[in-house]
């Protein structure tokens, strides 16, 4: 195997072959920049993955069913690893947890003082109760495809809403105006 690009840190924890992933960050409780920080630290060392990129935060307003709480800040990070889409859920699971976010009494699209969710596991595509690959609403969301897209601006989210992640975000922007 080839030596991990600059900046790249973790362990694998697996000799078999790494795949790409693309995890999505998101606070809007407390301090932001630093939930997405500390979050960004313990997935860098995290047993079984090597981060390769990290985005720059982008604020974005709140989407779904739950409009009124505070703005969040997000980030993409592109990483590849040899666990299982389900061990880098719990993976993403456990980042929130120490965190501080206590799935059980989290309001579906509420407020939340970090969410790590897994976006894309190379081309996996599942569709279980608890883990869809890839994200179910990736395809919609500019605060996780121009981040995407400004650190990977070849790539390109698999599965049935799947594409380049470019053509993607162009067509959230209403024609002449600003990415939602």
């Amino acid at each position: 195997m080839s030596a991990p690009p600059p900046g790249a840190s973790g362990s694998s924890g697996s000799s078999g072959p790494l795949v790409p992933v693309v995890l999505s960050l998101g606070s809007n409780l407390g301090d932001r920049a630093a939930a997405l920080h500390a979050a960004v630290a313990a997935l860098r060392a995290a047993d079984g993955l090597l981060v390769d990129a990290v985005s720059a935060p982008l604020a974005s307003a709140p989407v779904g069913e739950v409009l009124d709480q505070p703005e969040f800040l997000n980030l993409v990070v592109l990483a590849r690893t040899g666990l299982s889409p389900r061990a880098l859920l719990h993976l993403c699971r456990e980042v929130e947890r120490r965190g501080g976010l206590d799935r059980s009494v989290k309001v579906p699209g509420g407020p939340r003082p970090i969410d790590v969710d897994v976006v894309a596991h190379g081309g996996t595509v599942l569709d279980e109760p608890d883990l869809v690959l890839p994200h179910p609403r990736a395809h919609e969301r500019a605060f996780v495809l121009a981040p995407w897209a400004a650190l990977d601006p070849a790539a390109v989210l698999p599965g049935p809403h799947g594409g380049p992640v470019r053509e993607l975000l162009a067509r959230l922007a209403p024609p002449g105006g600003p990415l939602p």
